[in-house]
C-alpha cells in the first residue's frame, strides 16, 4: 500500500498492511534544532513515516467588501491568511518585555478597539491578555468579525501536488491570531479557561451566546468545505478534556456546539478528527457519540494523560479510528532505542487489532533523540496485519 492508501483503508474501517506510523504536525523548532532545517516532507522521508502535509488554505466570500489583512505578512506555523474588512482589521505593536518575543494585536473595529497580547520563544507563543475582557466585547466580535472560507483550489492544488505521498489533513477555522477549532476551545482561548469555567457557572446563557457567535463563523467555514479533497479535518483541542472540565460541562457546552459542525463538514463531504489532548476516559463514548470518522490524542498518563489504550479499544474502537496513544515524553528522549520499540509494540498491541488504528505521538514534541524516532518508525513498520 501507499501511505495515503494505508491511512484512508483505516479511516474507511479496513484493514491496512501494516500499522500507520506519523506524527502530529512537524514543530519547526525541531526541524531548526535537530534537522539542519529541512521541510516538513524531508523530515517523513528521512525517518521512514507515513507523511501527513497539513493546509490551511482560507480565502474571502465578498471580493467587495473583504480582502486578505495587508499588514499580516508571512503566514506562521499552520495559519492561514486572514481575512479583514474596513470594519475588522488587525493592527500589531511589538512591546518590549525582554526575555520573550511579545506582540499586541489590536482588533479594529468602528465601536471599538480590542486587543490581545501574544508571547513566545523559539517553541512556541502563549497569550499573555486575553481579548474578551468585558462580557460586551462578544458583541463586537458578533457584529464586525469577518468569516473566511475554504479556499478549496488551494487545496486541491496540494491534494494533486501530493498525490499518494500521504495524507491531507486540515482544521476547522480557528479565531483570528490565536484559537483553536473547537468553539469552547476558541472561547478559552479568547477568554481565558478559567474565567470561561467560571462564567459557564454563574452566567451560562452568556457562554451559551459566545459559543454561538463562533459556532456561526465555524460553519460558514464548514460549509465551504464542500469540494476540498482533504482526507481529515481536525476538530476540538485541549481546553475541552476530562482533564479540564467535567463530563456534565461537556454535555452542555461542547457537544451541542461541535456536533453541529461535525455535521455540517459531513454534509460537505468531510471526515472529522476529534482532537483531545489531556483526560479522555470519562469522555470516550460522548465524543464517539458525535460521529466524528477518528480521535485523538489519547495522551498516557506519565504524559498527563489517562488513557488506557486498551480500554479505550474495546470502549470505542468499533465505532471511530484511534490516532495517536503513544509516549513521545519518555521514549523520543532519556531511553534505548529497545525502549522505544517496546513501547510501539504496546501500543499496537492494545490498539491494533483488527485495524482503526493510526499509531502517532499523543500530539507534538519539540525535543527528539533522532536514533528514537528512527526506532519508533522502524518497530511500527513493522507491525503487520
Amino acid at each position: 500500500m501507499t501511505s495515503r492508501e494505508r491511512f484512508t483503508t483505516v479511516l474507511n474501517g479496513g484493514i491496512p498492511d501494516r500499522l500507520p506510523v506519523t506524527t502530529h504536525e512537524v514543530m519547526p523548532y525541531f526541524l531548526d534544532n535537530y534537522m539542519n532545517g529541512i521541510s516538513d516532507d524531508e523530515f517523513f522521508d528521512v525517518f521512514g513515516l507515513d507523511p501527513v502535509r497539513f493546509v490551511v488554505e482560507h480565502t474571502f466570500a465578498d471580493p467587495e467588501t473583504e480582502y486578505y489583512d495587508p499588514g499580516q505578512g508571512a503566514t506562521g506555523f499552520l495559519e492561514s491568511r486572514r481575512v479583514a474588512t474596513d470594519d475588522w482589521r488587525i493592527m500589531t505593536e511589538a512591546l518590549d518585555k525582554g526575555d520573550f518575543r511579545t506582540v499586541r494585536y489590536n482588533f479594529i473595529t468602528p465601536k471599538k478597539t480590542l486587543t490581545m497580547v501574544l508571547q513566545g520563544n523559539d517553541q512556541t507563543d502563549w497569550i499573555s491578555e486575553h481579548l474578551v475582557k468585558d462580557k460586551s466585547d462578544i458583541e463586537i466580535i458578533g457584529e464586525f468579525v469577518t468569516h473566511p472560507v475554504c479556499d478549496v483550489e488551494e487545496v486541491n492544488r496540494h491534494v494533486d501536488e501530493f498525490g499518494d505521498r500521504g495524507l491531507i489533513r486540515g482544521h476547522i477555522i480557528c479565531f483570528d491570531v490565536f484559537g483553536q477549532p473547537g468553539c469552547w476551545q476558541d472561547a478559552a482561548c479568547l477568554y481565558g479557561i478559567q474565567n470561561l469555567i467560571m462564567a459557564a457557572i454563574d452566567d451560562p446563557a452568556w457562554v451559551h451566546e459566545f459559543l454561538g457567535i463562533l459556532l456561526e463563523r465555524k460553519k460558514v467555514f464548514a460549509r465551504s468545505l464542500a469540494g476540498a479533497r482533504y482526507d481529515i479535518i481536525e476538530l476540538g483541542g485541549g481546553d475541552a478534556s476530562s482533564t479540564v472540565i467535567s463530563p456534565k460541562l461537556f454535555d452542555e457546552f461542547v457537544a451541542p456546539y461541535d456536533v453541529e459542525l461535525i455535521t455540517t463538514a459531513h454534509e460537505a463531504g468531510q471526515r472529522i478528527t476529534y482532537h483531545t489532548c489531556g483526560g479522555m476516559m470519562p469522555l470516550l463514548e460522548r465524543i464517539a457519540g458525535m460521529n466524528p470518522e477518528a480521535m485523538e490524542t489519547f495522551t498516557p498518563p506519565d504524559m498527563g494523560g489517562d488513557t488506557n489504550l486498551r480500554e479505550a479499544k474495546r470502549r470505542i474502537g468499533g465505532r471511530v479510528t484511534m490516532i495517536g496513544g503513544f509516549d513521545q515524553f519518555h521514549y523520543f528522549t532519556g531511553c534505548t532505542p529497545d525502549d522505544t520499540r517496546r513501547a510501539v509494540r504496546k501500543c499496537f498491541e492494545e490498539a491494533g487489532e483488527g485495524g482503526g488504528y493510526i499509531l502517532t505521538p499523543s500530539d507534538h514534541f519539540f525535543d527528539a533523540d533522532c536514533e528514537l524516532l528512527k526506532a519508533f518508525a522502524d518497530e511500527a513498520r513493522s507491525c503487520t496485519y
